[in-house]
């Protein structure tokens, strides 16, 4: 899942690319400054804090520090992010080239297009290796001051509420800020399916699968919960598959 910082002085403009990246499933945070100077302080925040970040989207023409010369500064990072030019002046493509750039994209922006600039940053990176998800998964919740660890085994089911994930275990519900899409790829080794745009369910906390009015359903914990119908095939194999030889799981 890709990290990216959006770049424009034009607020309206902005806004809408930071929309459209974030409708994207291959991104799982989409930070935005409003202008080069405000960007270079964000960036340098961010090696400060550890966090990583795969790709800059920037408009060229900016005042005070515009994207090429911001995209100059950047290529002397210990890590630079990889560059996507999504501008209105055409003229500059040969320099946004010259600096390494892996896509041009010229206002105003179609989503076709600038998921094809997505493609091809994910293309651009380097490959990384997920470790592997251990038995001690957790996920840290704040809850009035204090943070509660949730264990991944403990989880029934996640269900996605715009920027935000609310986990369901046998002990309540917790909303935490990462997309569905983020948690799926870092669960998906652990037992956990897909059965909805919006459900994620583990596979380990399935009593029944069986339809209901002619629609399928999961029993998940004490949570009937829908299956839709393009998921349907899937989940039914994925099931079988996850628990085709594999012994008894104690406690459940």
């Amino acid at each position: 899942m890709l990290r990216v910082l959006a770049v424009d002085d034009e607020i309206p403009a902005l806004a809408e690319l930071a929309r459209l990246l974030r409708q994207d499933p291959r991104i799982e945070h989409v930070s935005t400054a409003s202008g080069g100077v405000r960007a270079l302080q964000d960036m340098v925040a961010m090696i400060g804090a550890g966090e990583r970040l795969d790709g800059l989207f920037l408009e060229i023409r900016m005042a005070g520090l515009d994207g090429l010369d911001l995209a100059r500064l950047v290529a002397g990072f210990p890590r630079p992010p990889r560059l996507v030019f999504v501008t209105a002046h055409e003229e500059c493509a040969v320099q946004a080239f010259d600096l390494e750039a892996v896509d041009y994209v010229l206002k105003p922006v179609r989503a076709d297009r600038l998921a094809e600039a997505v493609r091809r940053l994910e293309a651009a990176l380097p490959a990384a290796v997920a470790p592997a998800p251990g038995p001690e998964d957790v996920i840290p919740v704040e809850l009035g001051g204090r943070t509660r660890f949730v264990p991944r085994q403990s989880v029934w089911f996640a269900e996605a509420r715009g920027d935000y994930v609310r986990l369901h275990t046998v002990d309540g519900s917790y909303l935490i800020r990462m997309s569905l899409a983020a948690l799926e790829r870092r669960w998906s080794g652990a037992g956990f399916i897909r059965i909805h745009r919006s459900t994620l369910v583990s596979a380990r906390h399935v009593k029944e699968m069986r339809f209901d009015g002619g629609r399928a359903v999961l029993q998940v914990g004490t949570e009937t919960l829908p299956i839709s119908r393009r998921h349907t095939r899937q989940v039914r194999e994925q099931l079988v598959r996850q628990f085709q030889g594999r012994p008894p799981v104690a406690g459940t």
